[in-house]
């Protein structure tokens, strides 16, 4: 179950392995995204006996729509079956389900980390850093393989900051060059109309542009980490070559079948045809 290095599928939730941790170890709250509360540690009343959503298939239409755009990078699975050996939270007594839960967020945070690095690492322009990318990146797959005590008791943000630094360089590696670089980082675009805006090798680092029309807009070689794209139309927008996009972010979004997508992510299936 453990990820290998560069091996981006490794890094992508399966829930036949996992003991549907997502489900269980992290909370939600009545809202647009969730039908109703539910605490860290409580089972989803949909989850079912063998770990599994009893409502898979009717998320967007019971409510749920924040289960349809999470994804745990992979981690449910490596913390199922690697850091506590295929030994399910229902049956390891309580002290064992807390602990679980605890390292779950903490193991999804370093996938996540892992998958930027490894995109990096397929990007020609970030080649002058790859070496420092390559350390990092087995720097932090060893970080994934310690014990749940080690685990809990890590400095995730310390790491964070590291791996940011070299995700910094490989931005403006990939956005340099000839044509105009918008700074948009952290802007508030919620609900901003950008119909056809030109935002090619655009800083959309953390940005809102939750409900923000993007129909049609340049978004080539654009810096999207952390962006939120929460019902974000991207109707026949052009990603190519956009970088540190995630899954998570595409599903969140609106598209068509012109919407254009860099490799890293696929069409998610509730979008028109």
């Amino acid at each position: 179950m453990q990820q290998t290095s560069g091996d981006l599928l490794a890094l992508r939730g399966d829930c036949g392995n996992c003991f549907g941790l997502c489900c269980v170890a992290l909370p939600f709250a009545a809202s647009a995204d969730f039908a109703v509360d539910k605490a860290a540690g409580k089972p989803c009343g949909n989850l079912r006996e063998d770990f599994r959503c009893g409502i898979h298939t009717r998320l967007r239409d019971e409510g749920f729509t924040g289960c349809t755009v999470y994804d745990c990078f992979g981690a449910g699975q490596q913390v199922s079956q690697v850091t506590f050996g295929g030994r399910d939270w229902r049956t390891g007594g309580r002290e064992h389900a807390r602990r679980m839960f605890d390292v779950f967020p903490v193991v999804r945070q370093l996938h996540e980390l892992l998958w930027y690095l490894n995109e990096a690492l397929t990007l020609p322009a970030a080649r002058p850093i790859h070496a420092d990318l390559r350390r990092t990146r087995d720097e932090t797959e060893e970080l994934t393989r310690r014990s749940a005590e080690e685990l809990a008791a890590l400095d995730v943000p310390a790491h964070r900051r590291e791996v940011n630094e070299l995700l910094l360089r490989t931005s403006e590696l990939m956005r340099a060059g000839a044509g105009r670089r918008k700074n948009r980082r952290g802007a508030d675009l919620i609900g901003a109309r950008l119909k056809g805006a030109d935002l090619g090798k655009a800083d959309l680092r953390g940005a809102y542009l939750i409900a923000a029309d993007l129909t049609g807009a340049d978004l080539r070689r654009a810096d999207l980490i952390g962006a939120d794209l929460r019902d974000t139309d991207l109707t026949d927008a052009d990603l190519t070559g956009a970088f540190f996009l995630t899954q998570p972010q595409v599903n969140a979004a609106r598209g068509s079948a012109g919407t254009r997508l860099p490799g890293s992510v696929t069409r998610p299936g509730h979008w028109t045809a």
